[in-house]
């Protein structure tokens, strides 16, 4: 019998993922498209934002040389309907907000601070007028030639927006992402099916999708497959897709065939063990052109190595410049005890900006995960915390 292989740490099994994939094609997409894409080139602005100085309340353009006022108001400027001609000195203009300033004026005087007679205008507040005062100058957002999005940046609403007013009309990106999903077992019924006996509604697979929903990936559906070597091989030698991401069968009993199953198919494995908990089975290889992802078959196990594995690939592979999940650095509400040799991704809760970890931290238990919004990290070997040190989390709702 093969020796088992030594755990391989987190960020070692990430890296090596990475290095074993390829970046998937670009295409060009319409702006309105473009969404959860990554970039693969820099997104340049082909204009100025804003193209002219613009006022940045209601009120009138002024000369600041003129002040105290009184001043003559010859005319109006609003958003797209300028003001036509340059103003005198000793003149205002009525100005709206997003409306460009006119020639010769060089402040704005706030409707609030403003007394009007007719078409005569004074100071009537207490407020200072600044020179330059509620004027947003040309190019204040942005000029043209200025990157907007760098390549490997997600497209997210806000970056949609900026693109857009940018002079943008399509992005290049990397295209989406096949991603077919097996769950294995006997014990395994598709969710909403009678479970008599010892049977098990399928939740692994639907929960993969889900978590996969936002991230440009076509699901391909391979349903549940049986612990049956021939069934399994057949399946994953019939796939067509960048991965493969079983669940279920990836440790080392006499029912756990992913491993036997891939390299029959023609497979390889490259490497499998992760040092962390839980999710330690989980198996890396290779199959035709697919990268194959074998998580193990608890729920929560298949979660947190989804998170760590599944999710950073598919982003790497579609260009994401970081396709690691981001932790953030929050302040624990109590005590936890020394961690062991391996990664621990505890279950938890961010209630009154202090981390909690659940109380129950089994591998089984998914009513646990689905009252957790992150998941507390203790390295391998962390000594004993107290409350109030910090700690690092990975948001998860």
């Amino acid at each position: 019998m093969t020796a088992a292989p030594p755990l391989r740490p987190v960020a070692d099994a990430q890296a090596r993922l990475f290095a074993m994939a390829s970046r998937v094609s670009r295409e060009d997409l319409p702006i309105a498209r473009a969404a959860g894409r990554w970039t693969r080139a820099p997104v340049v602005a082909r204009r100025t934002q804003p193209a002219a100085d613009l006022s940045a309340m209601d009120g009138y353009a002024i000369r600041f040389a003129d002040r105290p006022g009184p001043w003559h108001v010859v005319g109006e400027s609003a958003a797209g309907r300028p003001f036509a001609g340059a103003m005198l000195p000793g003149q205002a203009v009525r100005i709206f907000t997003g409306a460009a300033m006119p020639d010769g004026g060089d402040s704005v005087l706030i409707q609030e601070e403003a007394g009007r007679d007719g078409i005569m205008l004074h100071l009537a507040g207490e407020g200072p007028v600044r020179k330059g005062g509620n004027v947003r100058p040309r190019g204040l957002d942005f000029h043209e030639g200025t990157v907007l999005i760098e390549r490997g940046e997600r497209m997210t609403p806000a970056r949609i927006a900026v693109a857009a007013t940018g002079g943008a009309s399509t992005i290049g990106v990397g295209r989406r992402i096949r991603v077919a999903i097996a769950a294995t077992g006997d014990e395994l019924v598709p969710a909403g099916h009678a479970t008599d006996g010892m049977a098990l509604p399928e939740s692994n697979g639907i929960m993969l999708a889900a978590m996969l929903a936002n991230d440009a990936v076509d699901v391909v559906d391979l349903g549940i497959l049986p612990d049956r070597l021939d069934v399994m091989t057949d399946a994953f030698a019939a796939v067509d897709a960048d991965m493969l991401v079983t669940t279920g069968g990836a440790s080392v009993g006499d029912h756990d065939l992913v491993r036997p199953a891939l390299l029959a198919a023609g497979g390889t494995i490259d490497f499998w063990r992760i040092a962390l908990r839980p999710g330690k089975p989980m198996i890396a290889g290779r199959l035709k052109d697919a990268i194959v992802l074998g998580l193990p078959g608890n729920p929560v196990s298949a979660f947190v190595t989804a998170t760590l594995f599944v999710r950073p690939l598919v982003a790497y592979m579609a260009g994401a410049r970081d396709p690691l999940p981001r932790t953030l650095c929050v302040t624990l509400g109590e005590a936890l005890p020394p961690n062991g040799p391996r990664t621990d991704y505890l279950r938890g809760e961010i209630r009154d900006g202090l981390a909690y970890a659940s109380t129950f931290q089994d591998s089984s238990m998914l009513l646990t995960l689905a009252r957790s919004n992150c998941l507390i990290v203790r390295p391998g070997g962390a000594p004993a915390a107290l409350r109030g040190d910090l700690a690092d989390i990975l948001v998860i709702a």
